[in-house]
């Protein structure tokens, strides 16, 4: 293919490079002089290793050049690719100079080229940004309509610097935010001959995908750096640790616990979370990670609150009230806690759960929900269609069988969704459906 590759920076320039050495013919444009200069002489602009000699081989064989002519350069190529800089301020917010710089000077040309050019966004930027703010520039810039007189798709990069070139070779995944089908196609074929699973996904969610990466690179650093702060005070090799938790393939290295959900709760892990923090106060090591994971689940808790008091109903039917499906554990269970909220508010409330009943409610677990709900008796019905009855809202919490066949259609009543049903991609485009946290 002929790409037009716009910034010619550490995510650029690896990109141009790389490209060239797959067979497609590459421009790289940019507006510092030196930098094209150092491109046309073989040399690249950033240090990497792999960089300079990749650099050297695609410029000799006549499959990189480079300019700062924004017309020529996509007048000769069939795709853009913008890897142009998005700087965040102090406050966190998104400097989008750059794109919109880049995004009007190639709408200008595109206005005067016939044939359909792809705009393919490879900058870090929040989701919303291309559709709501570059798509109309290009648009108003070249008087056409995206999506249908030119392409534009969202191509996200995951490359580490100093691993960069291997990282371009042998990506975690590719991903492509697609307005049409055709923008897709034409990214797609660019990384044809790479491995690696492939998302063609809405614009949207590829914007998104690499904060959420990148967001949990970090917390993973975080973690782990104030679980070593915690081991070396009581004495502890972190290493060793850290071992043992790695081992685990099934639960902590793992798509495990990554679902977006309603809040956690049970026996183990509030306990271990507030006694693991009260270990490392004692110790006086500062862990503000650890220190804020009840907090923020007790947070997506109040969503669901949230949630009811916006309806503005009164008469709730909450399917599900043990901490997990198969058990009627109910210690700390985060349905419990939502439970009393509502009954605290004066919500009328009516419960069912397959698996929990107050006759076989015993030990430590009838004595938590003596505590908690002490009316519990009164609240529980004997079946699904008898809360159903009752309820002008519906709090799924269980994936129950008998449950889902009954929400199916659930008539005019609101449904607030914790646990994402089957269908909830066809329930997010009816009223009264509310997804927690889609």
């Amino acid at each position: 293919m002929k790409v037009s590759v716009f910034g010619l920076g550490y995510v650029g320039c690896v990109s141009a490079a790389c490209l060239a050495g797959m067979g497609h013919r590459v421009v790289g444009v940019d507006i510092n002089p030196v930098k094209v200069e150092l491109i046309r002489n073989g040399m690249p602009p950033v240090v990497e290793e792999r960089i300079g000699e990749l650099t050297r081989q695609v410029v000799l064989d006549g499959l990189l050049e480079a300019t700062d002519d924004v017309a020529s350069a996509v007048d000769s190529t069939d795709v853009s690719l913008v890897c142009v800089g998005t700087p965040s301020a102090s406050n966190g917010s998104l400097s989008t100079t750059h794109l919109e710089r880049v995004a009007e000077q190639i709408g200008a040309q595109i206005g005067r080229v016939a044939r359909r050019h792809t705009v393919v966004f490879r900058s870090t930027m929040l989701p919303g940004t291309c559709e709501d703010l570059l798509i109309p520039i290009l648009e108003r810039a070249s008087g056409r309509r995206a999506g249908t007189d030119f392409g534009v798709a969202v191509n996200p990069e995951y490359l580490r610097e100093g691993t960069s070139v291997s990282d371009f070779h042998h990506p975690p995944k590719t991903v492509i935010g697609q307005l049409d089908r055709a923008s897709g196609d034409a990214v797609a074929s660019l990384y044809e001959d790479l491995p690696g699973e492939v998302f063609r996904v809405e614009v949207r969610v590829a914007e998104m995908t690499k904060y959420v990466d990148n967001a949990f690179h970090a917390l993973k650093i975080g973690f782990a750096n104030e679980i070593g702060a915690i081991c070396q005070a009581y004495g502890l090799d972190s290493h060793r640790v850290m071992d043992v938790f790695l081992a685990d393939r099934k639960l902590n290295i793992s798509p495990a616990y990554l679902r977006p959900g309603f809040a956690f709760g049970g026996s183990c892990l509030p306990k271990d979370v507030r006694g693991l923090v009260h270990a490392a106060r004692r110790a006086d090591v500062d862990a503000p990670i650890l220190s804020h994971v009840l907090p923020s689940n007790q947070a997506h808790l109040r969503r669901a609150f949230d949630a009811v008091v916006a309806s503005g109903r009164r008469k709730i039917g909450l399917f599900g009230l043990s901490f997990k499906p198969g058990t009627d554990d109910l210690r700390e269970s985060p349905l419990v806690e939502l439970a009393e909220l509502l009954v605290g508010k004066g919500y009328d409330l009516r419960i069912y759960d397959a698996n929990v009943s107050i006759s076989r409610l015993m030990g430590a677990n009838r004595e938590y929900m003596e505590q908690r709900l002490p009316h519990l008796g009164d609240l529980l019905a004997d079946s699904a269609e008898a809360v159903l009855r009752h309820a002008e809202i519906c709090i799924v919490g269980c994936k129950d069988e008998a449950v889902l066949a009954l929400l199916d259609d659930p008539g005019d009543r609101v449904v607030v969704d914790l646990v994402r049903l089957p269908d909830a991609e066809r329930r997010r485009l009816h009223e009264g459906y509310v997804g927690l946290g889609w």
